[in-house]
């Protein structure tokens, strides 16, 4: 089969060589678009709360197992590692920035769960409202929406254990806080 198709584009005036020349070219071409995309679209997962970090080292696992081993765009087992370390240090600061914030506060385990949760509701609901700024609305909307989903869930898991006002507000503000520079960290 191969030899009859070597045969074909040789009578058409193209060869082999040319042929596969111009195919490795669309192959970059495509593996550096999915890329783009596929690592848009896992730092976007950011905002909502989803591991945005580990999918794209997923991707750049996919693309040194899949992709070539040669050229611009191969990616060897020092960039892989690399990444992982760069997306467990951004995990680190967001942990470290929420955990710390709403604990200095005060806060309860059941306030740190509800303020998750809060949080998740709070950037998917951000994303989909948006701000009304070009381009960068639904990221503004999605990091201020979680910050606030955040702090409405410390606050609902403080009074819902009977605590005042004043303790409650001041475990949301940190919660809101934490939230907010954790993503910003992360990202």
């Amino acid at each position: 089969m191969l030899y009859h198709l070597s045969n074909y584009r040789y009578e058409l005036g193209v060869s082999l060589f040319e042929f596969t020349a111009w195919l490795d070219l669309y192959v970059v071409i495509v593996f550096s678009i999915a890329i783009i995309i596929l690592s848009t679209a896992a730092w976007a997962g950011n905002l909502v709360a989803l591991p945005g970090n580990w999918m794209m080292v997923l991707v750049l696992i996919a693309l040194a197992w899949f992709g070539p081993q040669e050229g611009r765009i191969a990616v060897g087992l020092s960039t892989v590692i690399l990444a992982a370390v760069l997306a467990a240090v951004g995990e680190g600061i967001e942990f470290a920035a929420s955990a710390l914030g709403a604990r200095r506060a005060g806060a309860s385990r059941r306030s740190t769960l509800y303020a998750m949760v809060g949080s998740l509701i709070g950037a998917l609901a951000g994303a989909v409202i948006g701000v009304p700024i070009p381009v960068v609305g639904s990221i503004i909307a999605a990091i201020l929406f979680a910050g606030l989903g955040s702090m409405a869930g410390a606050i609902y898991g403080e009074r819902s254990e009977g605590k005042e006002w004043q303790e409650t507000w001041a475990v949301g503000q940190a919660a809101f806080w934490g939230r907010t520079i954790g993503t910003f960290g992360k990202i």
